[in-house]
This record gives structure tokens, sequence and C-alpha cells, in this order.
């Protein structure tokens, strides 16, 4: 579906015939601009809504009442049987374990999530107890946990920020107040300082402005022309403008910026930004550009790094599997073996051990 400035769109197969028998034969005079409006509006609400490619599906023949008694008996057996907990938990989706956790309680009069606790530990523990939570509430955790105790692990909480979508952000926001009390961006604010907190609260804020069906070449060009200003040709960085920039247009408005940006720039985006700023502030900015390019090749990276690096990053391995495995991991491992030549599948298998990689092998699902 295009449009341009004059209302005038081109059809998708199918979908103004089935407006206009909606509408009845008698009434196909309506005026183009109200067909406009109609068909602007699908593709908005078709347009705010970020795709998702899970890697875990809802498990078919579901019977909460077996699983419950099954992770039962697994949390009596003298030793716990660790591989029906991962065998059970890490194939059902969050709306399902939860189902699983209320049959629990009512067979075991008592709470599922703290007899996980007692029976498991280490990774896997970490593994099982982020998956109790939904997707929001585990970055709501996460994020809690990178900024509460003396120091702040920046690089946990500039993954979440810079990462999520405005739509994540938001009800990452909801969640936050929901479990501590507190708003998420007077704790950030709290723990952050400088041009760093600034461009955290601009995203915590969200006020991204939603994807549009109708490319404006003109707001493109003087964009990306302000970044450059603002930067590379200056003495100096004009950080606010890049803040303001970067945190508040939409993800496919912006990927056409960084585009043209090249033609006023010797330099991308990415290396004006390691030429411009340094430190927290360096790593929020370039996490933004890496996600607003290719999100899922942004995780890839960061997987890949967790496990190759010297001494691997079992947190990062943990939270990203644990986060995106209901939102967007089938992609990422797409991405992760055009970038690295190997399946995601063969090289977790290669870097974890024990019950902590069956539990990530079930999380990744195929091996692709």
């Amino acid at each position: 579906m295009v449009f341009n400035n004059h209302t005038q769109f081109t059809e998708e197969p199918g979908l103004y015939s089935c407006f206009t028998s909606l509408v009845g034969t008698k009434h196909r005079t309506i005026k183009m601009a109200m067909v406009s409006e109609f068909l602007g509006q699908l593709s908005l609400n078709a347009a705010t809504v970020d795709p998702t490619y899970p890697a875990l599906v809802p498990f078919k023949d579901f019977d909460p009442g077996t699983d419950a008694a099954r992770i039962e008996t697994a949390i009596k057996t003298k030793g716990v049987d660790e591989s029906t907990i991962i065998d059970i938990l890490t194939k059902r989706t969050y709306s399902q374990r939860r189902e699983i956790a209320f049959a629990y309680e009512k067979r075991a009069k008592k709470e599922m999530i703290p007899a996980l606790k007692d029976a498991l530990s280490g990774s896997l523990e970490s593994v099982i107890l982020g998956l109790m939570k939904s997707t929001a509430q585990y970055d709501a955790s996460v994020i809690k946990g990178s900024i509460k105790g003396l120091g702040t692990d920046e690089e946990t909480l500039i993954e979440i920020v810079c990462s999520r979508s405005k739509a994540e952000m938001l009800e990452i926001k909801r969640v936050y107040k929901e479990l501590f009390k507190k708003d998420l961006d007077k704790d950030v604010a709290g723990d952050t300082s400088g041009n760093f907190a600034k461009l955290l609260l601009a995203l915590v804020q969200g006020q991204r402005a939603d994807p549009s069906s109708i490319v404006d070449y003109q707001k493109i060009d003087d964009d990306a022309r302000a970044l450059y200003e603002a930067g590379v040709k200056r003495k100096g960085t004009d950080v606010a403008c890049w803040i303001s920039i970067l945190s508040e247009r939409s993800a496919p408005h912006l990927q056409k910026v960084f585009q043209k940006y090249k033609s006023y720039s010797p330099y991308d985006m990415q290396e004006s930004i390691r030429k411009e700023v340094k430190g927290d502030l360096e790593k929020s900015f370039l996490t933004l550009v890496d996600c607003l390019e290719n999100k899922q090749l942004y995780f890839a990276s960061r997987l890949n790094d967790a496990m190759k690096s010297k001494g691997a990053k079992e947190k990062v391995l943990t939270r990203i599997m644990v986060s995106r495995c209901e939102v967007d991991l089938r992609k990422i491992r797409g991405e992760y073996k055009t970038q690295y030549g190997e399946s995601l599948h063969k090289t977790i298998f290669e870097h974890t051990k024990g019950d902590y990689q069956r539990a990530l092998l079930s999380l990744c699902g195929g091996d692709d």
C-alpha cells in the first residue's frame, strides 16, 4: 500500500474489494478520502505493533493439571528431577506456565515459584525463575537489579533500555511501578548522571513516534543533516540534538536517516558516535543505533560475545534467551547463523553444559 501527499493509494490485493463489499454495492461511490483514511488506519494499526518471531510457542495438547503433578513429583524426588522441570517449563509459554503454577498451588497447597527456588540452584535456577515472569516483569526485575545497591550495572541497563521498543518500554514502566511501587524514570535518574541519564530517560519516557505509511523525504534529509551538523561537522557535540532525534523518531524513519547521513558525513553513524562521545554515552548511542538498524543482529552479536569471550558471561546469555524467547528469538537464530556461519543451537551446545545447557537448548528450539 503506497500513499502520497494527495491521499492516492495503490490497493493491496483484495483489501479494497473487501472494504467495498462491506459497505455494499449501493455505496461504492464513497469518497476516496474516506477509503484512504480507512486503509491508512489499518496501516497505522499494523505498524504500531512490532512483529514477533518467537522460538517458544504454545504447547499443543496442554494440560496444566498433568504438568503441575509432574513438577510436584520432580521437586519431591530425592536429588530433584531437573530434567522433567526443564522439559515442561522451557516448552510452555508464559501464559501456560502461569496456569501450571495455579494448578500446582491448588494441588500442593503451596506456591510453585518458592518451591522451584528451593529445589534449584545456580544458572538453571536463574533460567527457570526468569521464565516464571512475563517478559515485561523479567525486564523490569533485571533493570531493578542493575540499579539497586552500590554501583550500577550500566551494561545491563543500556542493553534493556536501548533495545526495547516504545510499546515494550511503556509496559516495562507500568510493571515496574506495579512490582516496586516506584517510578522507573525516577530510579534511572537517581542512579545515572549527565547526558547518559538524559538519553536513558528520553527512551524510558517512550516519546518515539509510531511508524507512518508516508515517507517524509524532507524530514529524513533534515534529520540526517542535523545529526551531522551536531557532531562531526562542528567542534564538540550537540548531544541534546542527537538525543532528541534518536529517541523521538520512528525506527523506519531513522533507518532512512542513517542511510542519508552517509551523504553528508565521511563516516557512518556508528563511526561518528565513536569519534564524538565516550564511555556509557557512547555504548548507549551505539546500542541504540544497532537496534534501530537490526535489533536481532544486535542480540545475535551479544550472544556470540557472551559465549566466546574469555570467561563466558552466563548472565548475558541467560538474560537474552529468557527475555527474547517469546519475542524474536527465532529471528535472532537466523541472524546468528548468517553472521557467524554456525547455528546458535550448536554454539550453545559447545559453550555450556549440564542442566543449564539443556534448558537453553530447549528455549533456543531448532538447530537452524
